[in-house]
C-alpha cells in the first residue's frame, strides 16, 4: 500500500495536513474521506487502522486534520462546526481535483455529525458512513458546559479534553446550538450505514436510533458490540469496521468491484 503526506488549503486559509491511503501499484477502485472525530487527529489509531485497511481492499482513503488539529495549521479556537464543514469541503475539492471525488464518506464521533451535515452537498457521495455519531451537536455543547460552566458567560476559556488543553471559544456553543444535524439526515438521498456500539459511554445508543429513525432508505445499522468509543480497546473493532464498510459500500460505489 502507498501511504503519502499531502496538503491542501482549509476553510480559514491554513494548510491542513493529511495523509492518503492507496492501494499499491494499481488505481484505486473509489475514494473515501475520513473525518475524526473533536479533538481527536488523522492519526487517531483507529483511523490510521481503519483507512490502511480500506486500502489493502482497494479504496483511496484521504485522512486529514481540522484546522488547529494534528498537524494542521492554525488556531483551534478560531473554529467551530461550520468551519468543520467547510474544511472537508475543502478535501472533498481536494481529491476532486487531483484525483477523484470521493463516492465514500466516513465520520467518527463528530466526525459523523458533520459527514451527514454535508453529504448532501457532494453530488459525487453514494454513500456515508458513521461511526459512533451523535444525532445532534447539542450532545457536545452540553459535554463542554460540564466541562467549563464558564464558557457560557465568558468570550474564551480553557477547556481540558481527554487529558489535553484546548482554548475555546463561546463561538463553538453558539455554532453549536445552530445546527440541525437531523433535519440534513431526513434530506440525505444517499445510502447510509450506521455503525455504534451498544455500550458506547461517550455518545450513548440512543443517538444512532435516532439518525436511525430519520433517515431514509437504504439504510443500514451494524452494532459494535463491546467496543469503545474510540475504538481503542481493541485493535479488531477497527478490522471489523473496514471489513464491513467495504463489503457494505461496494452495493452502492461505482467503481469496477461494485
Amino acid at each position: 500500500m502507498k501511504n503519502e503526506r499531502v496538503n491542501f488549503p482549509g476553510a480559514l486559509g491554513n494548510e491542513l495536513a493529511a495523509r492518503l491511503e492507496r492501494p499499491g501499484e494499481v488505481a484505486p477502485e473509489a475514494f473515501a474521506l475520513f473525518a475524526h472525530c473533536f479533538t481527536c487527529s488523522k492519526d487517531l489509531k483507529a483511523v490510521s487502522r481503519i483507512s490502511r485497511a480500506l486500502a489493502s481492499r482497494g479504496f483511496g482513503v484521504l485522512r486529514f486534520d481540522f484546522t488547529g488539529i494534528g498537524e494542521s495549521e492554525g488556531d483551534f479556537a478560531d473554529t467551530d462546526f461550520s468551519s468543520n464543514l467547510e474544511d472537508l469541503h475543502a478535501a472533498v475539492e481536494f481529491l476532486r481535483r487531483h484525483y477523484q471525488a470521493p463516492q465514500l464518506l466516513i465520520g467518527h464521533s463528530l466526525g459523523g455529525a458533520a459527514v451527514l451535515a454535508m453529504a448532501g452537498e457532494v453530488p459525487e457521495a453514494r454513500a456515508v458512513v458513521t461511526i459512533g455519531a451523535p444525532s445532534d451537536t447539542d450532545h457536545l455543547r452540553e459535554t463542554l458546559l460540564v466541562s467549563a460552566p464558564e464558557l457560557a458567560d465568558s468570550e474564551e476559556v480553557e477547556v481540558s479534553l481527554a487529558g489535553r488543553s484546548f482554548r475555546i471559544r463561546r463561538q463553538l456553543l453558539d455554532d453549536l446550538a445552530e445546527q440541525r444535524v437531523l433535519s440534513a439526515v431526513r434530506e440525505l438521498d444517499r445510502a447510509l450505514l450506521i455503525l455504534h456500539s451498544p455500550t458506547d459511554d461517550v455518545v450513548g445508543i440512543e443517538h444512532a436510533a435516532r439518525i436511525f429513525k430519520a433517515a431514509r432508505h437504504p439504510k443500514s445499522f451494524v452494532s459494535l458490540d463491546g467496543a469503545d468509543h474510540l475504538l481503542l480497546s481493541r485493535p479488531r473493532d477497527a478490522h471489523f469496521v473496514a471489513e464491513i464498510v467495504s463489503a457494505w459500500s461496494a452495493r452502492y460505489l461505482d467503481s469496477p468491484g461494485a
